[in-house]
């Protein structure tokens, strides 16, 4: 309610002498519904005044009470602070025609100059396909730039494919030895990851195993046909399972980038970097980054041998991105257990006068475990994110079959939207930084926090405008929507520009989530005490606008974290 805010800023203001941009950023929330919509504490006019802070609340809001402007429909003071509560009716019309005239763009901004954000999102091995882990991350990855572009920001969606090294030459080596040339008979990025969980089993009781896949890494780098075709074959089927979960997940990028493209590049910045002091060699001529300054552990960037380590593309990516998007931000979505890692390197990149260094950030996020245990690729115990879906999909198919009599197509398509939400909700929900612990009972059941409640929130509007046999109406010019009821719903729709713009600026899609399960929940507690269909006329249009502009912000809200509102469940 930022037009509500400016208003309290305003009036206190011209009592105070003061200026409204200084008293925004001190009003508050109170802490009950009671109290009125914003609080302005007295505390520091008590010191300056030297008076009690309570006595200052009471005078103030007897001065405001006799000239209060029309967006304030109450003035009280409670103890040491002035509260304040919002004009019903104009609350009402406020809000309901904001989201009428705007509908799903409802909160979006616009910029003259608009940032360029970058975002890299889930940099998979081409050995194995996507599992649970990756998962969070093209979430944390797709939200986050759904909020950003939301936000009016240009942003550019990049991925990183590791498609070299010894962890890729293990899978190759077992198809190598015991694929006999089979094609794929199944989902391609599948198939790849059987050979590389094979050679672990193999591994086990062959320790040999090991130096012919760093022989075959070997050949690998010094250009050998034979294995790079094979490489190239392997690495091909991955990418083709890529490509078909992502395009199951709705994600795109505007550019992918390959670790074999890029990890032999970057001497020539190291090179540079040692001319000008910024890293110097060891006993043995490998090539340090000293960080102490920053108060972090060396970095190593280059082997004595010449030979490049991560941290050497990762510092040329850096700048090859900034040449091709020159954008003003880059984020990495990437797990906790690399905190360390983006600490180093965007030190070295200060170091090395990064262009925009201040706008470097990693999303850090914690693990996704199982009831099972800590998941482990090689062990073959990770749980694939295709094979996730596909058991979602059984237990919505289940959810749905319990309350229709419907058609294979019609129960599989419902399936899908509601797996979907499930599994989008539930990873999306907690504190990004938190590790969780994936339960696929809890993600689908309709009662909760969960994605199938919110939807069926949107569902259940949508069954009313069905019964009702009439389009959604204009929203009238004195909505009748004074219940208590009726206004949490409406103060809860005006804070969602607010609520995306938190999100979107903090990288925080939970704020979303629990924003939407809130406004389902106040949903619900108007469904209970406001009829709306067998109400008078002028209070039935009020309650159905007042639904449809809940329609409106729920499947705005839901489509920013790749969730589709239906209209039956």
């Amino acid at each position: 309610m930022d037009w509500f805010k400016t208003a309290v800023a305003n009036a206190l203001a011209e009592h105070l002498n003061a200026k409204e941009e200084d008293i925004r950023p001190l009003l508050e929330t109170p802490p009950r519904q009671d109290l009125g919509d914003l609080a302005f504490p007295c505390f520091t006019l008590a010191k300056q005044e030297r008076t009690p802070p309570a006595s200052i609340a009471a005078r103030l809001a007897s001065k405001l009470h006799a000239a209060t402007p029309p967006a304030i429909e109450r003035v009280a003071a409670h103890g040491p602070y002035v509260n304040f509560s919002v004009n019903k009716d104009l609350l009402a019309k406020k809000t309901l025609s904001a989201i009428y005239e705007q509908g799903r763009a409802y909160g979006r901004k616009t910029k003259k100059k608009p940032p360029t954000i970058a975002i890299e999102f889930p940099g998979p091995n081409t050995n194995k396909p996507l599992h649970v882990g990756h998962l969070r991350n093209i979430l944390l990855g797709t939200s986050t730039a759904n909020l950003l572009e939301h936000q009016g920001n240009i942003v550019k969606r990049v991925n990183i494919n590791n498609d070299r090294g010894i962890h890729i030459c293990k899978s190759m080596l077992a198809y190598q030895k015991w694929g006999r040339g089979k094609e794929p008979d199944k989902k391609p990025d599948h198939f790849v990851g059987d050979f590389y969980v094979l050679y672990a089993q193999k591994a086990k009781d062959n320790p040999q195993l090991e130096e012919e896949a760093k022989a075959l890494l070997r050949k690998w780098e010094a250009g050998d046909a034979q294995v790079r075709a094979l490489w190239k074959k392997l690495r091909g089927w991955a990418l083709q399972g890529f490509q078909e979960t992502y395009q199951k997940l709705g994600v795109t990028f505007d550019k992918e980038y390959f670790e074999s493209d890029i990890y032999a590049k970057g001497k020539a910045i190291i090179e540079k970097g040692l001319a000008t002091g910024v890293f110097v060699k060891d006993e043995n001529g490998a090539v340090v980054a000293k960080l102490d300054d920053e108060g972090l552990p060396d970095k190593y960037v280059l082997r004595a041998d010449g030979t490049s380590v991560y941290m050497t593309q990762d510092i040329y990516l850096a700048f090859q991105r900034y040449e091709d998007f020159h954008m003003d931000k880059m984020v990495y979505v990437v797990a906790s257990e690399q905190d360390l890692h983006f600490k180093q390197l965007f030190a070295i990149l200060k170091k090395l006068n990064y262009p925009k260094p201040d706008g470097l950030y990693h999303l850090s996020y914690g693990m996704v475990n199982l009831p099972e245990g800590k998941m482990k690729s090689r062990e073959g115990t990770v749980i694939d994110l295709d094979d996730l879906f596909e058991e979602m999909q059984a237990l919505a198919k289940q959810e749905i079959t319990k309350r229709h009599d419907l058609d294979k197509n019609e129960i599989l398509r419902r399936a899908n939207i509601l797996a979907t939400g499930a599994i989008n909700f539930f990873m999306l929900k907690y504190d990004r930084h938190k590790d969780i612990l994936f339960d696929k009972n809890a993600a689908i059941s309709f009662e909760g926090e969960t994605g199938p409640y919110v939807q069926y929130t949107h569902a259940r509007i949508a069954s009313i405008f069905r019964k009702s046999g009439a389009q959604p109406p204009s929203p009238p010019e004195k909505p009748a929507l004074r219940t208590p009821v009726e206004q949490a719903v409406l103060k809860k729709l005006a804070m969602y520009p607010c609520v995306v713009e938190d999100a979107a600026e903090a990288y925080r899609p939970e704020l979303l989530t629990r924003y939407l399960f809130e406004l389902s929940q106040d949903i619900t507690a108007f469904y209970h005490e406001c009829p709306v269909l067998q109400a008078e006329a002028a209070v039935k249009t009020s309650r159905l606008a007042l639904l449809h502009a809940c329609k409106i912000v729920l499947q705005a809200g839901l489509a920013l974290i790749g969730i589709e509102a239906p209209e039956e469940m």
